[in-house]
Formats: C-alpha cells, structure tokens, sequence
C-alpha cells in the first residue's frame, strides 16, 4: 500500500514522502496514530493544499523538543531500590520508573521516550540512559541508583 507520510517516521521517510509498506503497518500503526494517510488522488491534492502548514507545525515541534532537550540534557535522575549487599537489586529500575522521577522534575517524558540500551537497571550505581523526545533530538541523563538494605 502507497502512504503519504504527514510526520517523520524512523527508518521510512519525512514529512510528504510517498512510500510503499505493507498493508497491516499501515492500516494497524501508521494511518491510526497520524503519521500517514492513503496516496489517494484526493488525499495528495488535500496534503499539497496543506503542505505549508504542515511543514510549519513540524518545525515549530522540533524546536520546541530542542529546546526541552537543551534543559533535559545532563539530567541526574536519583532513585533508591532495594538492594542486596553485593549491590544488585532485588527487582530493576525500568523506563516508566525514570520517567516517573522526570515527571517529578518538571520534565514531561512518556515512558516510551526513556531508551534502557541494555535493558532494565538491575545494579546499584550509575547508568547513562537517552531519551528521545523526537525522531531527531535524542539526550542522554544520568540515572543514579542507591540500594537500600532490607
């Protein structure tokens, strides 16, 4: 099925770019969550009618996610788990654990933003971890891990 992209999707294409996936990726994720509608003759006429104003709220986004990024970049993230003595934790520090504690913050970052590139934190100390508040500004922060004796 040939889409027009209305957003920047990772690893298909930017905004206004006609590309062909496959019928479930289109019909389950991209055309329900916004990010593409058919290339219809009709849609292509209403997308170029629209294309300026498009552009217009995509960059208005990245700016302002640079901005957001600016503040958030060299973040400390402080959580206390319990631990044993050798300095592993009895459970993990996972994603929706770090954005909780940047909600805390003042920092608005869905769970889904917090990238764990070696999956959930299962020791005492500290880890770099990037979040990514659009397809193309990626921060990283500290999170700082103290283990607490049960």
């Amino acid at each position: 099925m040939q889409v027009i992209l209305l957003d920047k999707v990772v690893n298909l294409g930017t905004l206004g770019e006609i590309v062909k996936v496959k019928d479930g990726y289109a019909r389950n994720f991209l055309i329900p969550s916004g990010r593409a509608r058919r290339a219809t003759a009709a849609n292509k006429a209403e997308f170029e009618a629209k294309r300026v104003e498009l552009e217009k709220a995509a960059a208005a986004k990245l700016a302002e996610m640079q901005a957001q990024g600016e503040k958030l970049g060299g973040t400390t993230v402080k959580l206390t788990q319990k631990a044993g003595v050798d300095g592993r934790l009895f459970g993990s520090v996972t994603n929706s654990d770090i954005a909780e504690e940047l909600g805390k913050q003042g920092y608005k970052v869905a769970k889904s933003q917090v990238r764990l590139p070696n999956g959930p934190i299962k020791v005492v100390g500290d880890s770099i971890v990037s979040v990514a508040l659009h397809t193309d500004v990626v921060v990283e922060i500290t999170v700082t891990v103290y283990g607490e004796t049960a």
